[in-house]
């Protein structure tokens, strides 16, 4: 059951980060001493958004991958405990 918690928490982890990100460039975008247009900081901010969206793919395979592997490994201590009696 311990191997679920970093899941749990993952998506509350994912929307902190959105926010952070999306708080500096709006910060960066409404500051007058700002050097970059606001369509490059849409632009780099989509870019992000669809990056994180690629990682957060990659995690859920991972996750799932260590999912499968431990519920093989419970499998497994079972069989060998099973041809040890």
């Amino acid at each position: 059951s311990t191997a679920n918690a970093p899941e749990d928490d993952a998506p509350n982890r994912y929307s902190r980060t959105e926010r952070t990100t999306y708080s500096r460039y709006s910060r960066d975008a409404n500051s007058s001493g700002s050097s970059l247009p606001s369509n490059t900081l849409e632009k780099r901010i989509e870019e992000l958004e669809r990056e994180l969206a690629k990682e957060r793919q990659e995690n859920a395979r991972l996750i799932k991958m260590a999912q499968d592997k431990e519920e093989l490994i419970g499998k497994l201590k079972e069989e060998i405990d099973l041809l040890n009696r």
